[in-house]
């Protein structure tokens, strides 16, 4: 163990944390302003804007079984050139870089009707479906190289931490600039976002891209041949995946037992799984509506166009320093104990945004719900990536399908959510803040209280 504790150099575990950078500036735009984009930019009503985001997620949700039973192939030889898991993340990078710019700017081909959306919903939706896939591609492959980069349950945390806090610094990043663009094109403090400030929005997105091609350039560059657990010495590693490519390096010195790697079938016969899935969904609504309907809830309140990237700013501040007391968390107090703070924590921002009125709470109070909001999401998202993880365990073989399994009810639980929530809650975002996101804080401490006797969660709690 502490053999392959010393193959992760640091330089690898920060090549290895950029390498969603792309996938998280993108995220960050879809998931903080595309509703704002196309309401109030593009004027379409909530239930227009609505359906794209839910076209959006169904098309990832559907994409990433695809991705994840694909990156665990090994019938494919011509993989083994590059690596099945890095081959998967270029391929949607690529995808992701040729879409996504399309998605906030304005359609050329459509005519402008105020009442008829159908040719810039097509047009839209064409762009989402691409950009969607390249998404979960890269997510699927970048999720399922942590099994294979150590067995450590600990590194695998800290690896996820590591992770986690490059999409803290990304979201900061995008919010940075944001806020950057918005003060300089506003002029007024007190203006609202409105149909002037589309070229804003595209250069957010420009300088987004720019630096998460920089990010997967470092990552090809510094994560080359996948070291080997032990559950690799009679069978190959990401680069050496079938009998073909097999390295002439990796030579077998001595004969170990090797656990049996399990199926996929095995797996969606487990209880567990299903478990799991649970605290990974109620995990991904409570981070991913917090931060939708964050902006639109600001807006309701009448808050600054400035306010809509100074409060994102000051959650994913909070959850950047979060994300460095997480693993330490994990590791002395266990999995359970620690996810169900961050409900907890997440609970209470929730309550506050519901009882929150008056000047005092706008100009001061709304800034402490987002401190405790963005705390919550780093505690939460590390917890779960990790308790993933746990599951996978050292079956590597099927790491990529469990992670796609986990992000299938993740996207689709929040592209439904979002819809119903755009079609009959429109402009009662407080709310959805404090009922939904709420929600799903008890959600999560109910799934994770069903893993109180599951082996995944016994095997890697701590003993105290």
């Amino acid at each position: 163990m502490e053999k392959q504790k010393s193959k992760l150099s640091l330089i690898q575990r920060i090549c290895y944390s950029v390498g969603h950078v792309q996938n998280d500036v993108c995220a960050s735009m879809w998931f903080t302003y595309l509703l704002i984009y196309f309401t109030k930019v593009l004027g379409w009503p909530s239930s227009v804007a609505g359906t794209i985001m839910l076209v959006g997620q169904v098309a990832d949700a559907l994409s990433t079984p695809f991705v994840g039973i694909k990156a665990d192939s090994k019938s494919e030889s011509w993989l083994c050139k590059y690596g099945r898991r890095k081959t998967w993340h270029l391929f949607g990078s690529v995808c992701v870089l040729v879409s996504f710019p399309f998605i906030f700017s304005p359609c050329g081909i459509c005519k402008n009707d105020s009442e008829d959306y159908w040719d810039q919903l097509v047009y839209y939706a064409a762009f989402v479906c691409i950009f969607q896939f390249g998404w979960a591609a890269v997510q699927i492959a970048h999720l399922s190289l942590i099994p294979e980069l150590t067995p450590d349950e600990h590194i695998r945390t800290g690896l996820i931490a590591w992770r986690n806090t490059f999409t803290v610094i990304s979201n900061v990043f995008i919010y940075l600039v944001a806020w950057l663009v918005l003060h300089i094109s506003s002029g007024d403090s007190d203006r609202k976002v409105g149909p002037a400030d589309q070229a804003s929005f595209q250069y957010v997105v420009a300088a987004g891209l720019v630096v998460g091609v920089l990010s997967s350039i470092l990552f090809h560059a510094g994560i080359g041949k996948t070291p080997q657990t032990p559950t690799d010495e009679e069978h190959t590693s990401d680069i050496d995946c079938d009998k073909k490519g097999v390295s002439e390096t990796t030579t077998p010195t001595k004969a170990m037992p090797i656990p049996k790697q399990k199926t996929i079938k095995e797996h969606l016969t487990s209880i567990i799984l299903y478990k799991v899935a649970v605290v990974y969904m109620s995990t991904r609504l409570f981070v991913n509506l917090s931060q939708v309907y964050i902006p639109l809830y600001l807006d309701e309140i009448n808050l600054s166009a400035e306010s809509l990237a100074i409060v994102p700013l000051v959650m994913y501040v909070s959850s950047f320093f979060t994300s460095f007391f997480t693993p330490i968390m994990n590791k002395h107090l266990g999995r359970k104990i620690v996810y169900s703070f961050g409900c907890v924590v997440g609970a209470a921002g929730c309550i506050w945004v519901w009882i929150g009125e008056g000047k005092v709470y706008t100009t001061y109070e709304v800034y402490a719900v987002a401190v405790l909001l963005g705390a919550s999401t780093s505690i939460q998202l590390v917890t779960s990536l990790g308790l993933t993880a746990d599951l996978i365990g050292q079956d590597t073989d099927t790491g990529a399908f469990v992670y796609g399994a986990m992000s299938f009810v993740d996207k689709l639980s929040n592209g439904i959510a979002v819809f119903i929530l755009q079609s009959y809650f429109d402009n009662n975002y407080r709310n959805v803040l404090a009922y939904v996101c709420g929600g799903s804080t008890i959600l999560g401490v109910v799934g994770i209280a069903s893993l109180l006797e599951s082996p995944c969660v016994k095997t890697y709690s701590v003993k105290t």
